[in-house]
């Protein structure tokens, strides 16, 4: 069952020193995806503090099927003097799972290793001075997995055959962090932006100074031998290598990462960069004006701003073509008609209620619904078409109930009529 249990701490705080990947409870399972990037001259690789899943990790998780699932989300903190208040939340909620476990007569050998997966999570110090917002915990008979995630979740524990990921989602649909990338002929930077916290400034590894120094030259202006790069298209020419040097080095940075990449630049260093750059997930709303003499906390304040934008103008084109679908019998947002459809791959678009569960089972060949008690034997029914929408390649977006169509638990745009 869902247990809904005291907000933690909502202030911004400090990061604390980064860690290399954690290895969970001795079983060598990485806590996911990293976000919080500097470079680790003991272990020379890469680290990050946010773990925001990439869709084929959500589609790992998904799949899992195991009698002794258990889900837990925790609020947490960036101020690692505050971790004591979460690890205790953990505690107490990683007891719940167990007793819901035993309630459950589940085989008294998998609830011993479940819980000494937990209870090293709890005592391992080295991972709790490097938190994000909130941590998800999925444990099962075959190992503990994490994530520390931007988004500030309930805390809640779930038990069953499969894994609660709809929290999860909320963190895959709208991270609410992102990258800025300030760039000028002068200088550049990559500034990572987290919802709540103070933004940083990234080391990343390879990265030019300035155009000058990416041309080996003591200005962009200074002229080849051949006289052939001069002017103001020869500069342009420069800022194109610069922005070429650029891109390459945070390919090393944010490849596999899928969060967006605000760029604050003006021109022509916009144009160019954008001309050259080959991370997919760059925002097109960017960041006006000189980024050299705006502090990193001020190109936060503007990222999320974009953020907001890029969120919003989403959902407005889903809600639109919900509506359009609609009259053609190719939108739903009737949990029965929606899971039917899920099961059948029919779903092209799924919008969930982030904090509404239905209790209760849906077939596993017609879909039909069945509702039923919240506990240890049953699953969440929205949870569940969510599942089989992420199987079937479907899209979901874990949203607020405002922003469902319809005003329920769930909405569905199909890929044809049933």
């Amino acid at each position: 069952m869902v247990v809904p249990a005291r907000p933690g701490p909502a202030r911004p705080g400090v990061t604390s020193r980064s860690s290399s990947a954690v290895s969970v409870a001795g079983r060598g399972v990485p806590g996911g995806r990293r976000s919080r990037v500097v470079l680790s001259e003991a272990v020379g690789e890469l680290t990050l503090h946010t773990d925001i899943p990439s869709r084929s990790e959500v589609e790992q998780l998904v799949s899992v099927r195991d009698p002794a699932c258990v889900s837990i989300y925790v609020p947490t903190s960036v101020i690692t003097a505050e971790a004591r208040a979460a690890r205790i939340e953990l505690k107490n909620l990683s007891a719940t799972a167990i007793g819901q476990l035993e309630a459950a007569k589940v085989d008294a050998a998998v609830v011993a290793d479940v819980q000494e997966g937990l209870d090293g999570l709890v005592d391992d110090d080295e991972f709790w001075t490097v938190q994000a917002r909130s941590l998800a915990v999925f444990a099962s008979s075959a190992g503990l997995r994490t994530f520390r995630l931007p988004n500030r979740l309930t805390s809640a524990v779930e038990v069953a055959d499969r894994f609660y990921l709809k929290p999860l989602l909320r963190a895959v649909t709208f991270p609410q962090a992102a990258f800025v990338l300030a760039l000028a002929s002068g200088s550049v930077r990559l500034v990572e932006v987290t919802p709540e916290g103070p933004a940083f400034t990234v080391d990343v590894p390879g990265l030019p100074r300035d155009a000058a120094s990416a041309a080996g030259k003591s200005s962009i202006a200074d002229r080849a031998p051949s006289r052939r790069i001069q002017g103001s298209e020869g500069q342009k020419v420069r800022l194109r290598q610069f922005a070429r040097k650029v891109d390459q080095a945070l390919r090393g940075v944010l490849t596999g990462l899928e969060l967006p990449l605000v760029l604050a630049a003006t021109e022509p260093m916009d144009a160019i960069y954008r001309s050259v750059n080959s991370y997919p997930h760059l925002a097109g709303p960017g960041i006006p004006g000189s980024p050299e003499e705006a502090t990193d906390e001020q190109l936060a304040a503007s990222a999320r701003t974009v953020l907001d934008r890029l969120y919003a103008d989403e959902l407005t084109a889903v809600r639109e073509l919900f509506d359009q679908r609609a009259g053609a019998g190719r939108a739903s947002a009737d949990v029965a008609v929606v899971a039917r459809a899920a099961t059948r791959g029919a779903v092209d678009t799924l919008l969930v209620d982030i904090d509404e569960k239905v209790p209760g089972f849906v077939d596993e060949e017609t879909g039909a619904v069945e509702l039923a008690a919240d506990d240890a034997a049953g699953y969440g029914v929205v949870d569940e078409t969510a599942r089989r929408v992420l199987l079937s390649g479907g899209r979901v977006l874990a949203v607020r109930r405002p922003d469902v169509p319809g005003g329920g638990p769930v909405a569905a745009i199909l890929r044809y009529a049933l």
